[in-house]
């Protein structure tokens, strides 16, 4: 009777302690399932109204932050923003630096072996816009031949790279490619059909129209990680708004329309990354990209001499003239220096390409630049600034006896600068030039921002491709090194050529 009594206590409190477990684990499993306590890191680029973009105050609004606020109150979550270029995001999303992405990204396949989608949010397409008075360009047929800008890594780069003879200017953001179309200095622009639209209702530019229906049909999806954990909690929120009634409010807002039939699953599954030896595979892709980036570099050392001399010969008279008796020289070259070294160079790029030709057609003049032009003049009137200064220490580091020796002997102010003063404060100077060489070499990379395709645009460019970020950048960065690394070598055999102590060692 006891050991009855006894196997009836162990049986009830096996199936107590089996009830405890379940019940825990469906707490747990609500838990995860409803996202509580979560927080979200979530990618956007506040340069695409009106899916993403900044208020007046600083807000960060748009369709797309309406939406993933709305996901994350339906399944429990919260959302932290962290702003960022939409070429970085999916290298961002490999990495796992973020959660997830709003950036009105279309689902491709390329994309979909590389990072995990959510079902599609927005059905759209890509349409051409033009500058108004243009009557040439009428469909896709129309854009051969012609100059197209583009935002790089969108499928509006991908649609123009097809397209026979055009030639593609890609920029980092959707404004900065409409300028370039405000400017004149491009015949269409080939994006999102409701980013354009937006642009032209807010009257935010000027001129441009749409010349087509779109070109393609394409449905946004909500990006994150390969097999990230909270892909099915997003699809969760996302399908409890669509059934709400929240996703249509939402919609209307912004685009005051009643929003289309958006399919349950992605018309492209996400797929699983091709496996592989990853050294091998990581020697392939920058063995594949070394062609394009050697001609990268080759534009880089390009636009690297011609604004050295340039710069060079504007720095020494800049310099020359801060020596100047005359008090209102002395004070223009101060402050020319004191402009061009105190604002950011990628501020003087952006003012000169873009700045200068918006600003004088305001005026009623046509004018623009080319980007080799506007590349050369920024970093020339920069670099000009800092050897000015080079200069100035240079001469004034040379003894005040060498000229007053000098005008013993009869020679002029400016003979006594060519031939006494100049030739020995160049020796001197010599390191601190170097210096400056080596910083405008790695300074080039900053012209990608408007579309010139020297080696840093090449790499953005393949990235935007093959997603391939670590792998692209370290074989930018050995470029880089290796051109650092010559040009220091060069500088070292100039020193030494005319320092005469070390070149009459030599000859012995």
């Amino acid at each position: 009777m006891a050991r009855l009594t006894v196997i009836r206590w162990l049986r009830l409190s096996l199936v107590l302690s089996l009830s405890c477990l379940l019940l825990l684990a469906g707490c747990s499993f609500n838990s995860v399932s409803s996202g509580a306590g979560k927080t979200l890191t979530v990618a956007a680029e506040a340069t695409y109204p009106p899916f993403e973009f900044q208020t007046d105050q600083g807000e960060l609004v748009g369709f797309d932050i309406d939406l993933i606020k709305a996901i994350g109150a339906a399944s429990g979550f919260q959302v932290k923003f962290q702003q960022m270029p939409f070429a970085g995001m999916i290298p961002a999303l490999q990495a796992q630096t973020v959660d997830a992405a709003v950036a009105a990204m279309t689902i491709t396949a390329e994309r979909a072996k590389t990072i995990s989608f959510s079902r599609p949010y927005f059905k759209s397409g890509l349409a051409i816009a033009t500058r108004t008075e243009n009557q040439n360009i009428s469909n896709l047929d129309s854009l051969k031949n012609k100059n197209i800008a583009v935002q790089i890594g969108t499928t509006g780069a991908k649609q123009a790279s097809s397209i026979p003879g055009a030639k593609i200017r890609s920029f980092d953001d959707a404004p900065t490619a409409l300028q370039e179309l405000i400017n004149g200095n491009v015949d269409a622009i080939v994006h999102d059909q409701p980013v354009i639209l937006y642009a032209i209702k807010t009257g935010n530019v000027q001129g441009i129209k749409v010349v087509s229906n779109l070109l393609t049909e394409e449905y946004f999806g909500i990006p994150t990680p390969k097999g990230s954990p909270n892909l099915p909690l997003i699809n969760q929120g996302l399908a409890t708004i669509l059934n709400n009634g929240t996703y249509t409010q939402i919609y209307q807002k912004w685009f005051n329309a009643q929003p289309p039939q958006l399919p349950e699953k992605s018309p492209i599954e996400n797929q699983t990354t091709s496996s592989g030896f990853p050294l091998f595979n990581s020697l392939n892709t920058i063995l594949k990209s070394l062609p394009l980036l050697l001609s990268g570099a080759l534009v880089t050392l390009q636009l690297t001499a011609f604004s050295v001399v340039l710069g060079m010969i504007g720095g020494s008279l800049i310099g020359i003239v801060r020596l100047s008796r005359a008090l209102p020289l002395r004070w223009a070259a101060r402050a020319y220096i004191d402009f061009f070294r105190g604002t950011p160079l990628l501020v003087q790029i952006f003012m000169i390409y873009f700045g200068l030709p918006a600003l004088f057609q305001e005026l009623g003049f046509p004018f623009n630049l080319n980007r080799l032009t506007a590349a050369v003049i920024a970093l020339s009137l920069n670099s000009a600034a800092y050897i000015a200064e080079i200069v100035r220490a240079g001469i004034e580091s040379i003894d005040s006896g060498q000229s007053e020796a000098a005008q013993s002997l009869g020679l002029s102010s400016v003979a006594t600068m060519r031939y006494v003063i100049f030739p020995q404060a160049l020796r001197r100077m010599l390191p601190p030039l170097g210096n400056e060489f080596i910083s405008l070499l790695k300074d080039t990379s900053l012209v990608a921002v408007i579309g010139f395709e020297e080696l840093f645009r090449e790499a953005q460019l393949i990235v935007a491709e093959n997603y391939r970020a670590f792998e692209l950048y370290f074989a930018v960065a050995v470029i880089y090194l290796c051109l650092t690394l010559l040009s220091s070598q060069v500088f070292s055999r100039l020193e030494q050529w005319f320092n005469p102590i070390k070149r009459k060692r030599k000859s012995y």
